[in-house]
């Protein structure tokens, strides 16, 4: 980890540049000891795009929990006919986890308590992300301050405190028509649910449609009432994973 790294006056620095510029100099600080967290949503396919033309063998890493809607297992074929150099790498979760945890719950245990939901997210998500960031100074992520109230302050650069590295979000300021006229313009591949009116798309169990003048994040674990979030951005307490002072 680059310890002499500022990450406040850092997230100074890069207000305002564009997110090819964000990138670059995240390139420069890290590689090869950073990666891009994909979901292959959106703002993923925009961030690989972009990185592709930046530094073709950027690397990139999905977490494919094993529930994952077949669209989405269409794109990631699509991602390597398209950008053959990326360092792309797949996670999954620790077998006997997940045997431990179905054996235990059952199969569609989510549905059932917050609790459980959220002990598979760890499961299937948190602890193959864990894995994925060990031995990185930094990780690229998709998010943007519009997307949910809960991240709405973050910065450009942060500090991942619990994890010890950096995060870099380098669409943390753009809108959702301004990632969709970038997928539209350079004709970057998308997952084909979009078009089924899914925004947000995770796991296929826990990944709806929503309707006109719906939140965007709707559709994800659309039967709690709660915050949505899997885990993989905030802490035990379902506060943002970052430092700030």
């Amino acid at each position: 980890m680059n310890t002499t790294l500022d990450h406040n006056l850092a997230a100074q620095k890069l207000e305002g540049r564009s997110p090819q510029e964000i990138l670059t100099w995240t390139l420069e600080e890290f590689y090869p000891r950073v990666s891009l967290a994909s979901s292959f949503g959106a703002e993923d396919m925009v961030l690989i795009d972009m990185l592709a033309q930046i530094r073709p063998d950027a690397r990139v890493f999905t977490l494919d929990t094993g529930r994952l809607p077949s669209e989405t297992y269409d794109l990631m074929a699509a991602v390597r006919q398209k950008y053959p150099q990326l360092q792309l790498e797949i996670m999954f979760p620790a077998t006997e986890a997940v045997q431990s945890m179905v054996q235990e719950h059952g199969i569609n245990l989510f549905y059932d308590s917050v609790e459980n939901r959220k002990q598979c997210c760890y499961v299937r998500k948190v602890e193959p992300l864990n894995r994925a960031l060990q031995g990185l100074d930094a990780w690229i992520t998709g998010l943007r301050r519009d997307q949910t109230d809960n991240r709405s302050n973050m910065q450009i650069v942060e500090l991942d405190a619990p994890r010890g590295i950096f995060k870099i979000n380098p669409l943390i300021d753009w809108s959702n028509d301004q990632v969709w006229a970038y997928i539209r313009d350079r004709q970057v591949p998308y997952n084909a649910l979009h078009d089924k009116n899914y925004p947000s798309i995770g796991c296929a169990p826990c990944t709806r449609s929503i309707e006109p003048g719906e939140d965007l994040r709707a559709g994800r674990w659309w039967w709690e009432l709660s915050n949505q979030e899997c885990g993989l951005h905030v802490d035990a307490d379902g506060k943002l994973v970052s430092a700030k002072a």
